[in-house]
């Protein structure tokens, strides 16, 4: 369903990411895991053209997205949803209004059918009753959940979904990861999932990715990242501070001669 060939990315003197492959099959959940800041999100907005590469290609079920623009990249766009981080809701505009948006902006659905299919959204999302709250009276989870349903709302084959875990508990977290495997169970999409929530990772992956200084460095089953025999995986997997990822992390020669505030006479 989605190619990535030989992908780079750099902003200004900054690679984000180099040669990167990667191919992700027609129904199955990717899980691309990475540190903070590695270029997981910007992979994300390749696949669904928001970015051109510097080189190499993306291919949707066959559709180079660099080389597509205007009203062709709009109509392989409505192929996809998308879960943002921050769920990306309109502050100004009701669940309702916002579950609804993409329907009125694309379709010629009266405002009754929209209204409809807005609410069969939220209820398989797990949201009832809510429709004329604004985004502000909401929990990071609520949020979620209606962004969620607003990247349901034009039936999309593919849902690319950006840190669907973080910001919410750990409850909230694991339903959301139920609702990422309900979907691929229930109707069939191709899930690209971007996180560094290990936990979520395992639950909902049929592959997973690992995506480190720009490149693709281990793919395979959570079995088979479990045991990858490659130590910058088993570090970042494990969550461990000592191993070779160091860029970024505090020397430990400073921590050592660190003076707490209160031996300085502090108050």
């Amino acid at each position: 369903m989605i190619e990535i060939r030989d992908l780079s990315k750099s902003f200004e003197e900054h690679k984000v990411l180099e040669r990167v492959n990667l191919t992700i099959r027609s129904g199955e959940t990717m899980v691309i895991i990475g540190r903070s800041g590695c270029g997981k999100s910007v992979l994300l907005k390749h696949i669904i053209g928001l970015i051109k590469p510097d080189s190499g290609t993306v291919r949707v079920d066959g559709v180079e997205v660099p080389r597509v623009s205007g009203p062709e990249l709009d109509r392989l766009r409505l192929r996809f949803g998308m879960l943002f981080q921050g769920a990306a809701l309109f502050d100004s505009m009701t669940v309702d209004e916002n579950v609804g948006f993409p329907l009125r902006e694309h379709t010629t659905l009266s405002d009754s059918a929209i209204r409809q299919r807005g609410e069969e959204c939220l209820q398989l999302v797990g949201l009832q009753g809510i429709e004329e709250l604004y985004p502000s009276e909401l929990s990071g989870g609520m949020r979620k959940r209606a962004g969620l349903a607003r990247a349901l709302a034009m039936s999309p084959e593919m849902v690319l979904y950006d840190e669907p875990t973080t910001g919410v508990d750990p409850i909230m977290g694991d339903v959301i990861n139920d609702l990422i495997i309900a979907l691929r169970d229930r109707l069939k999409v191709t899930s690209v999932v971007v996180t560094h929530d290990m936990r979520s990772a395992y639950k909902v992956a049929d592959r997973i990715a690992m995506l480190y200084n720009g490149g693709i460095i281990a793919v395979g089953t959570p079995e088979e990242i479990r045991g990858s025999s490659n130590a910058v995986v088993q570090q970042f997997i494990k969550g461990e501070a000592v191993g070779p990822i160091q860029e970024g992390l505090p020397d430990r020669r400073v921590l050592s001669r660190w003076t707490p505030g209160a031996r300085l006479g502090l108050r």
